[in-house]
């Protein structure tokens, strides 16, 4: 099972998958490139969204028809002060989230 983490330390954004940095997944869909963020729905959770089904989902075409809803219902949701997540609640999450016709 996965642990995802992201935290806030002296004013930067941090977002871990078991201890190591989470890839941006810019290749996919650039919708931040100054990095992550949690608890509204804008691009930097866009982004986080996109990382964390790509990774979570190791199927790229799933994450790019979910991650905008997994946004909306989780990730905007998400604890300002940091949050954890682990696989089996993303897999939990993602029973309520549609993809994107």
């Amino acid at each position: 099972m996965k642990l995802y983490e992201g935290k806030r330390n002296r004013g930067y954004v941090e977002v871990c998958v078991n201890g190591v940095p989470l890839n941006p997944r810019l290749d996919l869909h650039k919708h931040s490139v100054t990095g992550y963020e949690w608890g509204y729905p804008g691009s930097g959770p866009a982004q986080l969204a996109l990382a964390l089904l790509a990774d979570h989902l190791n199927d790229d075409k799933q994450a790019l028809a979910r991650y905008q809803s997994f946004k909306s219902r989780v990730i905007a949701t998400l604890p300002d002060d940091g949050w954890t997540l682990t696989s089996d609640q993303i897999d939990e999450a993602l029973q309520a989230v549609p993809a994107k016709a």
